[in-house]
């Protein structure tokens, strides 16, 4: 049944993979566009039984090609997205604008039952990012074409796949010294990527048209208790140093020389504006599906391999251990 069949672009990711293994324990039938079907393919197959994933490589801007799996689909959903941009054609302005105005296009042509576009929090203050600049166009330009869009907003979305939470376990595993970029004082409610393909589903299963849905975790926490439930967890101590901002900026630049930089110029602008819902437009939990789940609990299941011993460490971490410096 077509109204069944959901194409999905941005599949290989922890939350395309997270959102395969909700559609099809569902019996949706899912088509996963990829740039490179040797490198993803392996890694989506894994995510549901036979006969519910159809793998298509594609280059993402080959219209004609992803206009026959239009026809074939009643339900798009846009998971695409990038951190910094590089020379390979990988603008901001490529992946957040032009390419869901593309698919918005088609969605209207083809009268797709759903347009799911998956943006970010924090992007209407953020007006001197390129990336927050770019993400908003795109949306202006999606409901544009496809009023009937549905865009979702999340935090920072975490779980074992993710590039936040291990990312930073990593770095203060092997840093005595991490800098507190504005302090540490800016906020965040992340959400756990569970929680983010409920919602998905809950909007793609319940035909929600609410246009800007905000996603949020249960907890706000700043950057620096972050940082501090993160030590705690993998059990370190380590000194948070406040970095002044000229010295922050030339360290994102001398990163931004690497082929994947830990930090842009970009990011550190948009590092200035807290990622919490707005209370301007409705949230998960406006819509029926609260996020359940907590971020110590979570992180908790999968710390164990940044800790001395790793999943067969006697360590007890305790709260006390990191206080605040």
């Amino acid at each position: 049944m077509k109204a069944k069949n959901c194409l999905i672009f941005g599949g290989s990711g922890q939350i395309g993979r997270n959102l395969i293994r909700k559609l099809t324990k569902n019996n949706f039938r899912v088509t996963i566009v990829t740039r490179n079907i040797h490198q993803k393919s392996y890694i989506i197959k894994t995510q549901a039984n036979v006969g519910y994933i159809d793998i298509v490589e594609a280059n993402i801007f080959d219209e004609h090609k992803i206009r026959e799996l239009f026809k074939q689909t009643n339900i798009c959903v846009n998971l695409v997205g990038i951190l910094f941009e590089n020379k390979r054609g990988n603008t901001f302005k490529n992946i957040h604008t032009v390419f869901p105005t593309l698919l918005s296009k088609l969605s209207k042509e083809y009268n797709h039952r759903h347009f799911i576009h998956l943006s970010a929090l924090g992007i209407n203050e953020a007006v001197d990012s390129k990336y927050a600049v770019s993400k908003l166009e795109g949306e202006n330009n999606i409901f544009k074409n496809f009023p009937l869009a549905t865009i979702l907003r999340p935090s920072v979305v975490y779980s074992v796949d993710d590039n936040f939470t291990t990312n930073f376990m990593t770095l203060l595993n092997r840093l005595p010294i991490f800098p507190l970029y504005y302090n540490g004082k800016t906020k965040f409610s992340p959400i756990h990527c569970s929680d983010l393909t409920d919602t998905i589903y809950h909007v793609i299963s319940n035909n929600i048209y609410s246009k800007i849905i905000e996603c949020v975790g249960p907890e706000i926490f700043t950057f620096k208790e972050i940082l501090l439930k993160l030590l705690n967890l993998i059990g370190k101590k380590r000194i948070l140093l406040p970095m002044p901002l000229p010295i922050a900026e030339l360290t994102a630049r001398m990163f931004e020389l690497f082929p994947k930089p830990l930090l842009t110029r970009d990011q550190l602008k948009l590092l200035k504006y807290d990622n919490v819902a707005s209370k301007k437009y409705k949230t998960n939990l406006d819509i029926g599906v609260p996020s359940v789940r907590y971020f110590d609990e979570e992180v908790e299941k999968y710390c164990y391999m940044w800790r001395e011993g790793g999943q067969f460490s006697t360590e007890k971490y305790n709260s006390k251990k990191n206080s605040d410096r």
